[in-house]
């Protein structure tokens, strides 16, 4: 076994995340069409976004394996123009010089890219797919906007473009119903969607990659028309729309239908109360069951019937009458906004009030009978507000099943879990003095320098790292979608008092769309200063490069032509700009001038630049490692017995490696030789403490006296715990330090031999600094897994590789005293607290004392 296997393997077993299971999708749609005769290439388009932050770097990862099955991947410039390029395979057997019969083509893209993308979807939707092609979109959802600006929800927009929604619940659900996918396209002529939320898209579990697992089956219930669905040319506008309404989603329908994409998975000969619900909620319901004691048998005797349904639209009609046949009450449990629930309402409708089930969903029973609309509101029964959980879920169940007759074993298992819910989102409510762990720049970054903002300015944050300006002290409020940035002031301006404000604007964001805001700036006029942060790479998302060619001189050229006022490029290495061409000859100042240059340009009318030139220092710690960058055998040290402890080194710096070093004298600061990037702006502060030491290296640490081998053969057996259902791990911990690292060794070495296991990785914005948080499930078998994320007093483990994420409220919901054992890495990693209090001292103290009331003295131990 290899990295490689994953994409490598026709049958078997595989450990893979869902990221992968994309990239592996489109391997096992050619070997498909291979064994079927047909001459078909791939194409993949789209633009990186949480949470399919990282699909480009798996694409390129397996780069040989997607040229050894003629697949193209071509990065989008944005999401929109990807979704164009993709139509346009659609287009090719249109033609006689094509060189394929087909091209199945993806495209990927996060929830805001939806939105860009809308006037391509409907056009490109309208005119169909070819015969041997067909279009998959990806589209990924942050439910909980962990990692972007609005907590998104693509099927109702999916549903307006007219495009059907597969929303698989697992990494293995990602294989299959990509198949079925691409199927379902050629057959119907239409776009087919994949609903990709984080919790599956970054979660990690073994998965069968028989490329003839799924074998796709065509409607015999179904008459398509003579000339078939498919795209054409000549069309017309109004024949696309009778086309589509008339027979395309039809078409679709008949396709779920045939194969059974939604599907009974619990069912009981006297069934009366249904569960509906589909992708990641399925499995949440699937644990709330487990939770309230439910097992498939248990329920089936209770007269539960579960449906699963694959394709959330359009629903299909004839499964949803089957399952509600003989029901009288229906709970629809989905995430956010309504769409099954709408559906299943209207299907049931015409009813008779006899046979007609009473549906609930987001709320419960309304005294009045009212609707979703109807005043008063009432409380939330299933919330569309954030992310839903088991224990959100079982308690919606258990209001419902409570109302019934139940056997008395039965109704006391389920009040006991209540009553643990209960309890612990009662102690979610205490005041927390345990210090949050916030995301942060990385050490040495280019934007603690970037995004300062001088005395009596203000600034508006843009899309990407420096985002994050908007929770630290740099006077910069407001934000807009990708692409808008600074153009809110368009429409300020000219009824407020302030005359000029800074707008912060990443150099992938102005290659994907943000040269239109400083063109529709100067449009308008406007005193504005952009300031243009050269990275020389998309760092928020793993240290991607910009989808094309992006130089200074390029950027500075381009921007000459559009007329802006002024443009002054201000860098950590200015030398680098004598000899170079640049049009119009822009002063280049160093990045020490950047207050003087910035109080000089918000004088200036009009719209000027700042084009701010420095490597990413994450993007620059990789490339030393590789070799391809300079690495400048310089150390910074700080003297204690001089120090003072002041702060003014991290006030200047606001870097992360300058921490606090305490010691008899009071607390001092260190520079954390580990983590620094290099970039020497702590140097800055005012203090004779530094100590610069040229031509240093660091020597890594000899173990003396450690037998490994004798250790090995000498380490006793573990005591293993039974596993009932699943053992649940928490590796909570910070960014940049391994935790990713450790969620993947345990999965793999679970899989290996042969368990079931599901590890989640929740990162959030945390490159450096921020929490991140692994959950781990081990089981005897894949089918006793079914959540993701580790559920209400459910841990059994906690792995706590920093004391504060550990002793956050996220991490102390998921033990249950007398269950939860801890161990737990004391060592005192500051946060980005320091910064800005000078006096903030690591809360050691109360976060011990947290955990232990959380698991009980005798089930932790602390190390350091």
């Amino acid at each position: 076994m290899t990295l490689d296997t994953k994409y490598t393997a026709r049958s078997g077993r595989v450990f893979m995340n869902g990221t992968q299971a994309l990239t592996r999708l489109p391997l096992i749609q050619k070997q498909r069409d291979q064994q079927d005769g047909l001459n078909t290439a791939g194409f993949i388009s789209g633009y990186r976004g949480s949470p399919l932050g990282n699909v480009d770097l798996a694409l390129w990862n397996a780069q040989k394996h997607l040229d050894a099955h003629d697949i193209v991947f071509q990065p989008g410039l944005n999401e929109d123009l990807a979704a164009t390029s993709v139509w346009g395979t659609q287009q090719l057997n249109l033609f006689p010089d094509a060189t394929r019969e087909g091209v199945f083509a993806m495209w990927y893209g996060k929830g805001p890219g939806l939105d860009r993308s809308m006037d391509v979807f409907k056009h490109a939707n309208n005119a169909g797919t070819s015969k041997h092609g067909g279009v998959l979109l990806i589209a990924g959802d942050d439910h909980g906007a962990k990692s972007s600006t609005v907590a998104y929800q693509s099927e109702h927009i999916l549903q307006a473009a007219g495009i059907p929604v597969l929303y698989p619940s697992t990494v293995q659900e990602y294989l299959d119903f990509g198949i079925h996918g691409w199927a379902m396209s050629r057959y119907s002529g239409l776009w087919i969607s994949m609903k990709c939320v984080t919790d599956v898209v970054e979660s990690s579990a073994s998965v069968d990659v028989d490329i003839n697992r799924v074998q796709p089956v065509y409607p015999e219930d179904f008459q398509l028309p003579e000339d078939g669905l498919n795209i054409r040319w000549p069309d017309t506008p109004l024949a696309q729309e009778e086309r589509l309404n008339n027979y395309r989603w039809y078409a679709a329908l008949a396709y779920v239908r045939a194969n059974k994409i939604d599907r009974i998975v619990i069912d009981s000969p006297n069934a009366k109360f249904g569960i509906m619900t589909a992708g990641k909620a399925y499995l949440d319901v699937r644990q709330a069951l487990i939770d309230l004691g439910l097992t498939k048998e248990s329920s089936a005797t209770l007269g539960i019937r579960l449906y699963k349904v694959g394709c959330v639209w359009p629903l299909e009609a004839q499964g949803a009458r089957e399952f509600a046949t003989g029901l009288d009450e229906i709970l629809v449990v989905e995430e956010k906004r309504q769409i099954l629930e709408y559906a299943i309402k209207e299907e049931l409708y015409n009813w008779r009030d006899d046979v007609r089930p009473e549906v609930y969903g987001k709320y419960g029973a309304k005294r009045d009978g009212g609707g979703e609309w109807s005043v008063p509101r009432g409380p939330w029964l299933l919330p569309p507000n954030g992310e839903l959980s088991p224990a959100i879920i079982a308690k919606a169940i258990a209001q419902r099943l409570l109302k019934r007759e139940l056997p008395a074993e039965i109704r006391a298992t389920i009040e006991a879990r209540l009553a643990i819910i209960r309890a612990k989102e009662k102690d979610g409510q205490r005041i927390s003095v345990v210090a949050e762990r916030k995301p942060w720049f990385c050490s040495g970054c280019p934007h603690n320098t970037s995004t300062r903002v001088p005395e009596g300015s203000r600034a508006v944050a843009g899309i990407g790292c420096h985002y994050m300006t908007i929770w630290m002290d740099r006077n910069t409020e407001t934000f807009t979608q990708m692409g808008g940035e600074g153009v809110t002031w368009i429409g300020q301006q000219h009824f407020t008092k302030t005359k000029h404000i800074f707008a912060n604007l990443g150099d992938g964001t102005y290659f994907h769309s943000g040269i239109l805001a400083i063109r529709a700036a100067i449009a308008a006029k406007a005193n504005i200063t952009y300031r243009i942060l050269f990275n020389d790479a998309v760092a928020m998302t793993g240290g991607q490069p910009v989808d094309g060619t992006l130089t200074v001189p390029m950027i500075n050229a381009t921007l000459v032509a559009e007329g802006v006022k002024k443009i002054v490029i201000v860098s950590d290495e200015p030398e680098k700009y004598k000899g170079v061409s640049l049009v119009n000859t822009p002063e280049v100042y160093h990045r020490d001038d950047y207050d003087a240059v910035m109080e000089e340009l918000r004088q200036v009318e009009g719209t000027t630049i700042i084009i701010y030139d420095q490597t990413c220092a994450t993007e620059k710690r990789r490339r030393r490692k590789r070799g391809t960058y300079p690495d400048p055998q310089r150390r910074v040290f700080i003297n204690d017995e001089v120090c003072e402890g002041c702060g003014d080194c991290s006030e200047k710096s606001h870097c992360l490696s300058v921490e606090p070093y305490e010691t008899p004298l009071g607390t001092k600061r260190q520079i954390n030789q580990s983590s620094c990037n290099k970039d020497f702006s702590c140097l800055k502060g005012f203090c004779p403490s530094f100590v610069t030491a040229e031509g240093a290296e660091m020597i890594k640490p000899k173990i003396d006296g450690a037998n490994i081998p004798a250790l090995d053969k000498n380490m006793p057996e573990p005591e293993l715990p039974t596993i009932n259902r699943a053992y649940n791990i928490l590796v909570p911990g910070v960014g940049g330090t391994g935790v990713v690292t450790v969620g993947a060794i345990l999965g793999m070495a679970a899989h290996l031999e042969n368990k079931g296991v599901h590890v989640l990785d929740i990162t959030g914005l945390a490159q450096k600094g921020g929490a991140v948080i692994s959950h781990i499930q081990i089981g005897y078998a894949p089918e006793n897994l079914y959540a993701t994320r580790i559920g209400i007093g459910e841990a059994d483990l906690i792995l706590g590789c920093d004391s504060l994420v550990a002793a956050s409220k996220e991490i102390t919901s998921k033990a249950q005293k007398g269950r939860t054992w801890g161990a737990i890495n004391q060592a005192k990693v500051p946060t980005a607290e320091i910064i800005a209090n000078r006096k903030w001292r690591y809360p050691s103290k109360i976060t011990e004392y947290d955990i232990r009331d959380v698991l009980g003295e005798d089930n932790v131990d602390f190390f350091d």
